[in-house]
């Protein structure tokens, strides 16, 4: 028998024969327009050598090699397999895929998995790149402090604030898989974006763009694994928040900054919880969901970090509150950006099991505005703040900021083109990708402009 499958660049099963049925025991049906390829392969394989096999089949033509597959029903398949890539027309034209064919083989096969890719599968699981939505406001704020004057902040509790939202973020990312896997949105989703398609560093590793980070359908962990990670994360974040409490007590001899930590805290892991978390479900009421998100990954982020570093106590309604708050309006903008244009891929799935975001209740092109609104308030109330930076910060560069803040904007209108583009593309993902790289550095300009 010879299974002979073909796929798209992001691995999405296209054709498959009778003998591929046969081999892995699923039915076409089951699978072409449905699934990837990566459903036959355990997933520390994918991560480990999958990246590598086909990019020597375009390099060289065909890859040729011996590994082992999953049926259906778990056990495993001794094959030979030859990768070659496809092209709809010929290869002068531009390449649409790959073709797998398998050979079943009597001789067992064992594939070692090395530490590099047990790290990876951790990113993978977590999300962990994800975090730096979080991790890099908080470094905002101590800059800014540290700008502003000596000895403002403490540095103990500025690193235990980074592991704690650290941890408290990635507890969040696996319970929102572990909710969205539970629900069937996942399961549903064959749309969602991987970087199997783009010609960089990420392509190597198949990052996940969209659609969580299928982790459990790559049989990187089940179900019960997942919840029970989530809440060592959660557990682990209480456990910093609890020193950064007692450090800010001691430092201040007031309990204002206290209950301001433990209150935006609390409220945080409600919205991250809640999200994805039935019976509230907030990604599916009509944009509460990226409402939590703006509040989370901004205000309440920047706030709630000055709370637990300020070596002066922060009165609630204060001078100091409110400008913690808005200091943080962008930030939450543009990560509520990089959520929002990841629903774009997700639509279809989301819109099949309730999750009716903003981009299913306006539809994609309607939604196509909204980026381009929470995009140029970010930059607006950048502007808005300036005149506080001016005059609180010593020696600061005015005409760099708002060079800085121009140039950034007009990276941020250039993706939102190739967004009003490539709305219905896969090209999207380069969109999607950018997003990400906005948000980043524009938090990096921040500190930038802080430190001098």
């Amino acid at each position: 028998m010879k299974s002979v499958i073909t796929c798209d660049m992001e691995g999405r099963i296209l054709t498959m024969n009778d003998d591929a049925e046969k081999i892995f025991g699923y039915k076409k049906s089951e699978l072409i327009g449905k699934k990837r390829v990566s459903i036959f392969s355990p997933g520390e394989i994918v991560l480990q050598n999958v990246g590598g096999w086909l990019s020597k089949a375009n390099k060289f033509g065909e890859f040729v090699t011996k590994t082992y597959f999953l049926k259906k029903d778990g056990t495993k398949v001794n094959a030979r397999v030859r990768i070659s890539p496809t092209f709809a027309n010929g290869k002068s034209n531009p390449q649409t895929g790959y073709c797998g064919i398998t050979i079943p083989i009597e001789e067992e096969v064992f594939v070692n998995i090395n530490f590099l890719t047990k790290v990876i599968k951790f990113l993978a699981v977590t999300r962990m790149p994800f975090t730096s939505a979080s991790i890099f406001p908080i470094l905002c704020v101590g800059s800014y402090y540290a700008a502003l004057g000596n000895n403002l902040f403490s540095i103990s509790n500025f690193i235990l604030c980074i592991f704690g939202i650290l941890l408290l973020h990635l507890g969040a990312n696996v319970y929102n898989d572990y909710f969205d896997v539970k629900d069937g949105t996942d399961d549903a989703n064959n749309e969602y974006f991987n970087s199997g398609g783009l010609p960089n560093l990420l392509k190597k590793f198949s990052a996940q763009i969209s659609g969580g980070s299928r982790a459990i359908e790559l049989g990187l962990i089940n179900l019960k694994q997942t919840k029970i990670l989530a809440n060592i994360f959660i557990f682990c974040s209480f456990i910093f928040g609890l020193t950064i409490f007692y450090n800010s007590y001691l430092i201040t001899s007031s309990y204002n900054n206290v209950i301001g930590s433990i209150s935006i805290g609390f409220i945080g892991l409600l919205l991250g919880f809640f999200y994805t978390a039935r019976p509230i479900r907030l990604s599916s009421r009509n944009g509460l969901g990226e409402l939590a998100i703006f509040l989370a990954f901004g205000p309440l982020l920047t706030l709630g970090t000055a709370f637990a570093i300020s070596n002066e106590t922060i009165h609630i309604f204060s001078n100091s509150f409110y400008h913690f708050l808005l200091f943080g309006f962008p930030m939450g903008l543009l990560t509520t950006n990089i959520l929002f244009i990841n629903q774009f891929p997700d639509a279809i799935s989301d819109k099949k099991t309730g999750k009716n975001n903003l981009v299913v209740t306006l539809g994609k092109e309607n939604a196509r505005w909204l980026y381009l609104i929470f995009l140029s308030l970010a930059f607006a109330s950048s502007f808005f703040m300036l005149d506080n930076f001016d005059i609180n910060i010593i020696n600061f560069r005015t005409d760099i900021f708002i060079i800085g803040l121009l140039f950034l904007y007009s990276f941020g209108l250039y993706i939102c083109y190739r967004l009003f583009k490539d709305y219905k593309s896969r090209e999207l993902i380069r969109s999607n990708v950018n997003t990400i790289v906005l948000q980043s550095i524009f938090c990096l300009f921040y500190i930038f402009i802080f430190y001098l």
